[in-house]
């Protein structure tokens, strides 16, 4: 029987493609905390807790990969990097000391349906993020099948 590739391959990293690789060192390094690891032209990746995280300018994977550097409108979000917190009251915390270092979230932070506690906010390209936390009861059944 083989193996599908997303139940055998682990992912290691998330590369945000970003529009201004200073103005990201600075939000990611300033206003969340994260410890930079390499520095590139057009490139950097933070040390991080789990996944890599790294951001690659736009105009500088696209001069050496050919990959598309289409912009997003304003406000388009193609992704989320969920972050999960062990106790709904980090979620709080973590608003707060976030929000004292200007960064701007979507509202405070909300129970959910989905039994979660979650806050949200975007980076300066717009990449959304969530800060979740499960609430008593946890995710629920979601008929995790094993292969």
């Amino acid at each position: 029987m083989t193996m599908a590739f997303g139940t055998e391959k682990r992912i290691s990293d998330i590369c945000l493609l970003v529009e201004d690789i200073e103005r990201t060192v600075r939000f990611y390094v300033d206003k969340l905390g994260f410890r930079l690891r390499r520095r590139a032209e057009g490139f950097a990746d933070f040390h991080g807790a789990g996944v890599t995280l790294a951001a690659w300018e736009l105009g500088h994977i696209n001069q050496h990969t050919g990959v598309s550097n289409l912009r997003s409108p304003k406000g388009a979000h193609k992704a989320c990097v969920a972050v999960r917190l062990d106790d709904p009251a980090e979620i709080d915390r973590l608003h707060a000391e976030l929000s004292a270092k200007g960064v701007t979230f979507y509202g405070e932070p909300a129970n959910y349906v989905w039994n979660a506690r979650c806050a949200y906010f975007t980076d300066p390209d717009d990449t959304l993020w969530e800060l979740y936390a499960w609430l008593e009861g946890g995710p629920g059944d979601y008929h995790d099948e094993q292969p």
